[in-house]
């Protein structure tokens, strides 16, 4: 059971690995390919009733997860996990470049300097749902983080997520979300876009803005000075479908 505690803990810094807690967030990583290395649980039965209910497809995997007591599992995680069950993953090695080539017409979503785990899972759970090519990230946060993967539901393993240094949207035309810009729904958002958004509190920084030959607004109430991170990103990422669709 040590050798477990040692496991967990030192995956959660390991750059090739990831931790993944509860049972939502590890159905989608095998659901989506992950090279899941171990599953742990401290609720057998809850986990396979659970399986049998939402996700038939994966129950043989989580059914054949190590059993542990209750308060072995609970030291594995800083957090409850109310669904009995953590595991740990590879995490998939994810090049910006190719994420940045990728030929099909699905914009980029960047986010420059996140500062919340939940949102940037949040962002990558809706990323993933729109079918966006991508979510890169930028900052000391790392993306993969267990709580960004627990707001993603494990929807990383949907979609390419990875940090990086600065952006070079290169052939890639850069849509920047700005309180100045036009409105949204009178925009038409160009095939292959980035889509960067800034913090809530500070917004874009001047450099990303320099590079942007496009500038949007999400239309708000008077008095209404932002919205949460992951809510900005379904405006624009629907929006940018419906003005396809135009």
């Amino acid at each position: 059971m040590e050798d477990l505690r040692h496991r967990f803990a030192a995956a959660r810094t390991h750059q090739d690995l990831v931790v993944l807690e509860g049972f939502h967030t590890i159905k989608h990583a095998l659901r989506f390919g992950a090279d899941v290395v171990v599953i742990v649980t401290g609720d057998p039965d809850g986990v396979t009733a659970l399986a049998g209910e939402l996700a038939p497809d994966v129950t043989d995997r989580v059914t054949a997860a190590t059993v542990v007591p209750p308060a072995v599992f609970a030291a594995l995680t800083p957090a409850p996990i109310p669904t009995g069950i953590a595991a740990i993953a590879a995490r998939p090695a994810v090049q910006a470049r190719g994420v940045m080539a990728d030929p099909s017409p699905a914009p980029v979503v960047f986010l420059e300097r996140p500062r919340h785990p939940g949102n940037v899972g949040a962002v990558v759970r809706v990323a993933a749902a729109a079918g966006a090519a991508g979510v890169l990230t930028s900052g000391d946060l790392d993306p993969w983080d267990p709580i960004a993967l627990r707001g993603s539901a494990g929807l990383h393993f949907a979609v390419p997520v990875a940090r990086i240094g600065r952006l070079e949207p290169e052939t890639r035309p850069l849509v920047a979300l700005d309180p100045a810009g036009d409105p949204l729904e009178s925009a038409t958002i160009p095939d292959r876009a980035v889509l960067a958004f800034g913090s809530e509190r500070s917004g874009l920084s001047p450099e990303v803005l320099a590079l942007s030959g496009t500038r949007l607004r999400i239309p708000m109430q008077s008095g209404v000075s932002s919205l949460n991170l992951a809510t900005a990103v379904t405006a624009v990422l629907y929006g940018s479908q419906a003005s396809g669709r135009r």
